[in-house]
């Protein structure tokens, strides 16, 4: 197992946009863990995907929303393969019931918050700590969504959520600059995963009919990871807090 070309952190890597960067960043001669809420077997296939590139690969269950399992995942991570130089906040959630802002639920809220901003935000400062101990130039690398800043009023829950965690890369930029450590927001737009597959009618319609981005396809998870992996390899050292979009031009403003 070499450790030559770096160590990164994946969350939520077992499947859609995670399990992409995953592999990506194998392939791109990294060695790779990821974490999980529940799928064992897709852990499994990813793990063996990772390791066919000949990278050290592991994969462990955990939930990002508990402060106990993220301090056992760094602790395993670092156990298996060595100091992470590469964090990939990924794992997120949607809701498990779209509702309109007069009617959502406080359950759903505190879920999505915790899960998708809560944890992130805390296992960053887990990382960010170590990576300053061992003065690692690392980087980390925040996975949101347009929904960061496009209102969504049936789903506002994961919109706050999405928001916070760009906000979070700005502060955490902003501190760990210091240190040598680059901080990243990748922002995609409409990607095809299983988590799309309910709405696959709606944006299939909106993108090929309706003009929703310039870029007339869904993205891929490989689009996103393509994005990750020049971030992780240090394409851009003399960036930080950067807002990088993977949307096809969802973002521009049109006449």
């Amino acid at each position: 197992m070499s450790k030559t070309a770096g160590i990164a952190l994946v969350t939520g890597g077992s499947r859609g946009i995670g399990r992409g960067i995953a592999i990506e960043l194998a392939r791109a001669g990294l060695n790779v863990a990821i974490s999980y809420a529940s799928n064992d077997a897709a852990a499994k296939s990813a793990r063996q995907e990772m390791e066919s590139f000949g990278r050290g690969a592991i994969a462990i269950k955990a939930d990002i929303a508990s402060a106990a399992d993220r301090q056992r995942l760094i602790v395993e991570v670092s156990s298996a393969l060595g100091s992470i130089d590469v964090l990939v906040n990924n794992a997120g959630i949607a809701p498990s019931k779209r509702a309109d802002l007069l009617e959502a639920s406080e359950e759903s809220f505190d879920q999505l918050i915790n899960v998708n901003l809560k944890g992130p935000y805390f296992l960053t400062q887990l990382v960010a700590r170590r990576m300053i101990d061992q003065k690692s130039a690392g980087k980390i690398i925040n996975i949101t969504s347009v929904s960061a800043y496009a209102a969504s009023t049936n789903r506002g829950d994961y919109c706050i959520s999405k928001a916070g965690l760009s906000m979070m890369t700005k502060l955490y930029a902003t501190r760990l600059a210091p240190h040598g450590i680059n901080v990243y927001e990748i922002r995609p737009g409409v990607i095809e995963t299983d988590m799309t597959e309910k709405v696959k009618e709606k944006y299939d319609n909106l993108i090929f009919e309706n003009d929703l981005t310039p870029i007339k396809r869904w993205g891929t998870p490989l689009d996103v990871a393509r994005a990750v992996v020049a971030c992780a390899k240090g394409s851009l050292p003399f960036s930080t807090g950067q807002v990088i979009d993977v949307d096809g031009g969802f973002h521009l403003r049109r006449l």
